[in-house]
């Protein structure tokens, strides 16, 4: 696992999200794009950055299971023990919204996705934020998610406001994602 990120580069990374800013930063899989879910520009900025549809939603990503309370308060038990003894890690489930996100957060959703980062950069930038991140593959649609830096930098150049360091984490595939629902597996 990557050793956890300088606090200089934290610092960096929590103020250009404060004032907007997309950063690139390594999750378990793959390099991600995060910015302040709170943020309408910030997010409709990564979307056309990723040349994605803003009505597929994103992925909220956390430093752990209090940050998303907001969205986990009164789901029954044994839902709420799936998800945490799969957490924190490379498991994302869509859990209802209840209205309590933006409608660029969930797009075209009843649901949203969220995950509990176990990758040490991404939670950190979570902890020092205070609250979830979105994360999403720091790809164009229909491109490769990227394993390196490099390849961050050859998709979006200087189009970045920051890049966190570090390496990715584990298997060179995106997170696996769950409906809480039903338990089924929608990506694996």
């Amino acid at each position: 696992m990557p050793t956890p990120l300088a606090p200089l580069r934290l610092r960096l990374a929590q103020q250009v999200l404060s004032v907007g800013g997309v950063v690139a930063c390594p999750t378990e899989a793959v390099w991600g794009l995060s910015c302040d879910p709170q943020n309408r520009f910030a997010v409709e900025r990564l979307l056309a950055l990723k040349s994605r549809s803003p009505s597929k939603g994103l992925i909220l990503a956390a430093a752990n299971e209090q940050q998303l309370e907001f969205l986990l308060a009164g789901l029954e038990p044994d839902k709420r023990r799936a998800m945490s003894e799969s957490w924190p890690g490379p498991c994302t489930w869509l859990v209802p919204h209840r209205g309590r996100v933006s409608p660029w957060i969930h797009g075209e959703h009843d649901t949203v996705a969220v995950r509990v980062s176990k990758h040490p950069v991404l939670a950190a930038l979570c902890k020092v934020w205070g609250s979830p991140l979105v994360s999403t593959s720091a790809n164009p649609s229909g491109c490769r998610p990227p394993r390196t830096g490099f390849q961050v930098r050859r998709y979006f150049g200087d189009l970045l406001d920051y890049m966190v360091p570090g390496a990715v984490g584990g298997p060179g595939r995106p997170t696996q994602i769950r409906d809480l629902a039903s338990g089924r597996i929608i990506r694996d």
